[in-house]
């Protein structure tokens, strides 16, 4: 069982240039400690030390915005697309 992972530009470099990439599926706690183990570094660019995700990080699964789901503890099921979006600033 896994789900695909779309990675965003300025996240690349930690999977060696891939913008999607595929892990197990579980919570998305588990998912993050996924690629985090085949992808090192890479979960402390989107989590806080305490194991939250980053303000400035929106994750999607299937179209839904984890913070209107469970967070964190939100259920990853098998086959999904996960999106990680870093907030967009600025402008006039």
């Amino acid at each position: 069982m896994s789900v695909t992972i779309r990675i965003p530009t300025p996240l690349r470099s930690i999977t060696n240039g891939s913008n999607k990439i595929m892990v197990g599926s579980g919570t998305l706690e588990e998912v993050i400690e996924s690629m985090e183990n085949n992808f090192p570094g890479i979960k402390e660019r989107i989590c806080e030390k305490n194991g939250n995700i980053r303000s400035f990080v929106n994750i999607y699964i299937d179209g839904e915005n984890i913070k209107f789901l469970n967070g964190i503890n939100s259920t990853v099921p098998d086959k999904c697309e996960i999106s990680i979006v870093p907030a967009v600033a600025g402008g006039k």
